[in-house]
């Protein structure tokens, strides 16, 4: 069986989104390892209570894996958003919301209901969205 054991971001700064997700989230460190041989530092976190899943802070490559003008474009397309999305799941929404919003968290908009659920969504210091959700449950039986 192959199963998804961490997804990654691309991150302008690694402390400063180590900070964030750490800090401000509350997540914890799974793995913390620089390996200066090759310039290179894995970093990953994820949600406390949740150990099979994580997050892995990547710093936007630059020469030689990247020309700078390519590190360049890549860092200001995270900015803007479109290093891709990461979901996240919770019982209570507005719960979430408030706590988070409390931490420093900025949101994008408020909770909001959707036809799946009650949805809101931030970015991290780096630029990448990151959705909190409160799905429904619904009737699939129903007409």
């Amino acid at each position: 069986m192959i199963k998804i054991a961490n997804a990654q971001f691309w991150v302008h700064d690694q402390e400063e989104a180590l900070r964030f997700y750490v800090g401000t989230l509350g997540w914890e460190v799974r793995s913390d390892v620089t390996m200066p041989e090759w310039g290179f530092r894995w970093l990953l976190v994820g949600p406390v209570g949740q150990p099979e899943v994580g997050l892995v802070l990547m710093p936007v490559p630059g020469p030689p894996m990247l020309e700078a003008g390519a590190s360049e474009q890549l860092a200001n397309l995270v900015a803007m958003g479109a290093g891709g999305t990461l979901f996240l799941e919770t019982d209570d929404c507005q719960a979430a919301y408030d706590d988070l919003s409390a931490r420093g968290v900025v949101f994008n908009d408020p909770p909001t209901p959707q036809p799946y659920g009650i949805d809101t969504s931030f970015r991290d210091p780096s630029g990448n969205n990151v959705r909190l959700t409160q799905v429904l449950e619904f009737d699939l039986d129903r007409s």
